[in-house]
């Protein structure tokens, strides 16, 4: 049974009767926009300014083929996933409120544990990685002002640590919002904000290319530069980075499940996918290639922080401000499936305990939310983690991306297509069959050669950091 399910009976849930869908769960009100709200918080991280790197790497037309490839292929396996929300009928069957639910139910056997410890890793991973990078958009802050008082060869150098601890302070705050449902807002304002840093991110490159101060480009890379080992590595990492860039399915099961049951929640997040996943390759391809032809194969990693645009300060400034807010939304959305099936094993394992099942309800103006003393330590207890963590290991970005690399094949491709292939019972060996494993077998590789060059960077970063101490 489901927390909600639950409290009815025990009689402990706040909320009027009328709130309830047919099966006894909160009635959901997402539409196919907030449905867009949170892929769009969810796949436009700050990473959408470090893809111009990605097309250094690569040139023009393997970097612009990437993207596009990748989108289509996440948008085709973010379909799929859509028709696992209900089994065994997509539109009338039994709800699978999870990743994990839906996998059990087509595939069976352990494959939904490997699923979760795949999907709820890379989210608790996430955020840790947003805490670091949050900070870094501050101390580009704190740097660009220094700088232009001081001179830009000033000692700018600043702690990440107040940083961290305060965007742990904020999440801990919102973390208390209790599901998908009442998050819409917040993945609204976060998904504004992307749109904003992305689009200053695209101006400024643009600005500069038209100033005439654009740098040499190359259709695949420079041919007149001897290739070399760390060249191989940095290519293979840009591909990873594009792949993984666009990954969408660990949230996609519980966007769906906020959406209302009618019309058709399948149908609903098809239409939000195609509007999101659209959107996102546009600005995927507008950033990687505004920014590619400002800085040419020189590309900073990310080119509104602190190695790439210094001026106008305003300017930027207000991108990494934007940054920091979308950052903050993102977070709540990534993490809200992780605490989610926290949750429901705490009140499977302990279902009479009014510590982990009671709602208190609570009214701030005209929104009627609640709170449950279990969710406030949990969820309280994982920021404080989370935070630590992030300012002990300040290289977790490229573990974050090993993480990545390695539930990317799982989660994106393996299981939607195995699921997929199940319920229409399609034929092994069939031309269907054939075509849906090279698909998978395929993208396994890209897997496989983003972990490898998340690696390598991850090696150098763990000899050069201390524990606490890092400072830019």
């Amino acid at each position: 049974m489901r927390k909600e399910v639950m409290e009815v009976e025990n009689g402990t849930n706040p909320y009027p009767s009328d709130l309830y869908d047919d099966d006894g769960r909160l009635k959901r009100t997402g539409t196919v926009w907030t449905a867009f709200a949170h892929v769009i918080t969810g796949v436009i991280g700050a990473g959408v300014l470090s893809l111009a790197w990605a097309m250094s790497q690569l040139g023009w037309f393997l970097g612009i083929l990437s993207i596009v490839l990748f989108s289509a292929i996440t948008l085709y396996t973010a379909n799929l996933l859509a028709d696992c929300y209900r089994s065994p009928n997509p539109v009338t069957g039994k709800r699978n409120t999870t990743y994990m639910d839906a996998v059990q139910v087509h595939l069976g056997g352990k494959m939904h544990v490997y699923c979760g410890v795949v999907q709820y890793g890379m989210l608790a991973g996430y955020g840790i990685g947003y805490t670091i990078t949050t900070a870094l958009s501050v101390v580009t802050i704190l740097k660009n002002g220094c700088m232009a008082k001081n001179g830009i060869e000033a000692p700018c150098r600043y702690s990440f640590n107040p940083y961290m601890i305060s965007m742990g302070i904020i999440e801990i705050i919102f973390s208390q919002i209790p599901n998908f449902h009442e998050l819409a807002w917040l993945s609204v304002l976060a998904a504004i904000m992307s749109f904003a840093y992305s689009f200053i991110g695209v101006g400024l490159s643009i600005a500069t290319v038209i100033q005439g101060k654009g740098v040499k480009t190359y259709l695949f890379w420079n041919t007149q530069k001897h290739v070399t080992g760390e060249d191989i590595w940095n290519k293979l990492a840009a591909l990873g980075n594009i792949a993984l860039a666009s990954a969408i399915a660990q949230i996609s099961i519980d966007i769906q499940d906020s959406l209302k049951s009618s019309p058709a929640e399948n149908k609903v997040m098809k239409k939000a996918n195609v509007i999101a996943i659209s959107t996102m390759t546009l600005i995927f391809l507008l950033s990687s290639c505004a920014g590619y032809a400002a800085f040419g194969p020189d590309t900073p990693p990310n080119i509104l922080m602190s190695t790439g645009f210094h001026k106008p300060v305003w300017l930027v400034d207000l991108a990494n401000i934007f940054i920091i807010v979308h950052l903050i939304g993102a977070y709540q959305v990534l993490i809200q499936p992780f605490y989610h099936i926290v949750e429901i094993l705490a009140s499977k394992r302990w279902p009479n305990s009014s510590f982990i099942t009671k709602e208190y309800p609570v009214k701030i103006g005209k929104m009627r939310t609640s709170m449950n003393l279990f969710r406030l330590v949990w969820r309280t207890t994982f920021v404080v983690l989370a935070t630590v963590l992030a300012m002990a290991l300040p290289f977790f970005n490229y573990m974050l991306s090993l993480l990545g690399a390695i539930g990317f094949w799982p989660s994106t491709i393996y299981f939607p297509v195995e699921m997929y292939i199940v319920r229409k019972k399609i034929r092994k060996g069939s031309l269907r069959w054939i075509g849906l494993q090279t698909l998978s077998l395929v993208c396994f590789l890209v897997s496989l050669i983003a972990a490898c060059g998340a690696i390598e960077g991850l090696s150098k970063a763990v000899g050069k950091y201390k524990p606490f101490m890092y400072k830019e």
